[in-house]
């Protein structure tokens, strides 16, 4: 499928508990797609809703109505209505995702946490860690820290193994919520290059990136979430 990612007439509202149930509206009609070998940013002021769609995406929050359409495995998945087997499988084998804060597991070593999300699809470990160093490597993170849990990292370093382990699958979807916030302007740029080469692979990418000279490089359309907003509806 030339475009393995298709949002269609999504709307999203946060249902505030402790406000009497009042329901506070995020998105309205959003409606895109991505490519294969694309890569889509995601514009507009901060609060817009623009994290809240990659959660939608990822399956981490439910829509109110609409699809959310995947190839996965020669198939199409609508996220949106998937049980949440369904969900995991299409994480592990089809829609990968780089949040900007690392949640691992504690004590385990950072060389694992990359290679974990190979070994889960049936690699073997030790082909598994070459690629994890290799990619630790590449974002210059010191050998000696890989070895240590990234708990005891620094954010910079943490985002690092972040990255390297969002990118060292083959998924045929990426999203990438600002994964160059915490880097150095050289990491930064180290990063860029791994997106273009994932865009080489046909991989369909979509991003936040508030750092404009990285959004600018990496960024072959930019959908402004303005445009699903549901405040723009109701002050016009």
């Amino acid at each position: 499928m030339a475009t393995p990612l298709v949002v269609s007439e999504v709307f999203k509202s946060f249902t505030m508990h402790l406000r009497d149930g009042i329901k506070l509206p995020v998105v309205n009609d959003v409606n895109f797609s991505v490519a294969s070998g694309e890569c889509v940013v995601l514009g507009g002021p901060s609060g817009i809703g623009k994290s809240s769609i990659l959660k939608m995406l990822y399956g981490n929050y439910a829509v109110d109505a609409g699809q959310i359409l995947v190839d996965h495995k020669d198939r199409i998945v609508d996220i949106a209505s998937a049980d949440p087997r369904t969900i995991i499988e299409v994480r592990r084998h089809t829609m990968g995702y780089v949040s900007q804060f690392l949640r691992t597991v504690p004590r385990v070593a950072a060389i694992d946490v990359v290679a974990e999300p190979l070994v889960v699809r049936g690699v073997e470990a030790a082909i598994a860690k070459e690629n994890a160093a290799e990619l630790l490597s590449r974002l210059n993170l010191p050998r000696e820290l890989w070895s240590l849990p990234p708990s005891t990292f620094s954010g910079g370093e943490q985002q690092r193994v972040n990255i390297a382990r969002g990118f060292i699958t083959s998924h045929r979807v990426l999203l990438l919520d600002e994964p160059t916030a915490s880097l150095d302007a050289i990491n930064r740029r180290v990063v860029v290059e791994m997106i273009a080469a994932k865009k080489k692979e046909g991989v369909a990418m979509l991003g936040i990136f508030h750092d404009e000279e990285v959004r600018e490089a990496v960024a072959d359309r930019i959908l402004d979430v303005s445009a699903f907003s549901p405040r723009k509806a109701i002050a016009a």
